[in-house]
């Protein structure tokens, strides 16, 4: 089944067009099941399946950091929003950017930045947000991670929505640093702008100062005192991201971020965290190119089970192209099904073996 979205499918009946095809058929048994068949086979996923599933999207996602022996490791967490258009089950109103109080799933999962495949992935109901109920699952995709990378150093991006004491406790105990970006709170703007010690790292053409860091004064109630580091950057350079301004005469822009890393320079973590938006293009990617965000039924149990398999033909695919075809490691899905994927072939049948005769790919040579 994980061929199905690899070719590029993402709803249930688009089996009825890939049943024309004879690998597809061969890799099925030789029948495709009719489409009846496959819904019924999703709705009998329960909730110890979904997390023998969750389990080996996992454990595909970690195949490369095995043989890479990575000394760092950097895992990127965040959320998404998929509208739905029906009555669904688990289907709730909750942030929706786009659609204002559609009723969607609000999923979560993690990103291994390296090897750019999913350490962990939860679909959850739309009025779910980030913060003390995946406490559990973050606590466990890292001890994964660990697991697989016993001697790397683990370093956590998340953005606003991870700024909660519970979670910065969960990825203490899993051994891990992390950089959060600070929710923006009247304590927080004042300490921000009644902060002195700015060091510049940066001039522009003029050799005006265009980048600047500092340790802010700042900790919440329900912090352990004096466990984490609080550090604003402002920059005059700034054009992505919310923009806050606090200072009438200077052209600065705010960003400021939560830390229990106290070894790296401060301007060092602001760069490292700079690095999370990359998760942002797997999500495109995850919706565009294997359907993540498109819904086959009415369970939600049922609709998690796709969502993983979804997930596990993306790892699948990052881990087959990455031993098989290396030039195309850092491509796109769409491309790799081009380049690698579909290809002209015949599968032939002698001296009692299947073998799969590929046309040359010139993209690959």
């Amino acid at each position: 089944m994980n061929y199905f979205p690899s070719a590029g499918a993402t709803r249930i009946f688009d089996f009825e067009y890939l049943a024309a095809d004879p690998l597809f058929s061969h890799l099925a048994g030789g029948i495709v099941p009719s489409i009846d068949v496959l819904y019924d086979d999703l709705r009998r996923f329960g909730p110890q399946e979904l997390e023998d599933l969750e389990a080996l999207v996992a454990e595909q996602g970690t195949s490369l950091v095995h043989s890479a022996h990575f000394s760092e490791l950097t895992v990127d967490i965040d959320t998404t929003v998929t509208p739905l258009f029906g009555e669904q089950e688990g289907a709730r109103r909750g942030p929706n950017p786009r659609y204002h109080g559609r009723p969607s799933y609000h999923p979560i999962l993690a990103r291994i930045a390296e090897t750019d495949t999913v350490l962990g992935a939860r679909l959850r109901p739309g009025d779910t947000s980030l913060g003390e109920r995946d406490v559990e699952d973050i606590e466990q995709w890292l001890g994964r991670l660990h697991a697989a990378a016993p001697r790397a150093l683990v370093t956590v991006r998340v953005d606003s929505g991870g700024d909660c004491a519970a979670l910065f406790s969960a990825m203490e105990r899993s051994s891990a640093w992390f950089v959060v970006k600070a929710k923006q709170t009247p304590k927080w703007v004042g300490a921000v702008w009644a902060a002195k010690d700015w060091r510049t790292v940066e001039r522009d053409a003029f050799g005006k100062p265009s980048r600047q860091v500092a340790l802010i004064d700042f900790e919440r109630k329900d912090w352990p005192k004096g466990r984490y580091r609080v550090l604003a950057v402002r920059t005059t350079d700034r054009d992505h991201g919310k923009q806050v301004q606090l200072w009438d005469d200077l052209d600065y822009s705010v960003h400021v971020y939560v830390t229990n890393d106290w070894v790296r320079d401060i301007d060092d973590l602001a760069w490292l965290y700079d690095g999370r938006a990359a998760i942002e293009p797997l999500i495109a990617e995850l919706k565009n190119a294997f359907g993540i965000g498109k819904v086959s039924t009415q369970d939600f149990q049922a609709n998690e089970a796709a969502f993983l398999i979804k997930m596990l033909a993306y790892n699948l695919m990052r881990r087959w192209v990455a031993h098989s075809f290396s030039p195309a490691v850092r491509w796109r899905a769409n491309w790799v099904r081009r380049a690698c994927v579909f290809v002209p072939a015949r599968l032939l049948r002698s001296a009692g073996r299947w073998e799969l005769r590929m046309a040359p790919r010139p993209m690959l040579n």
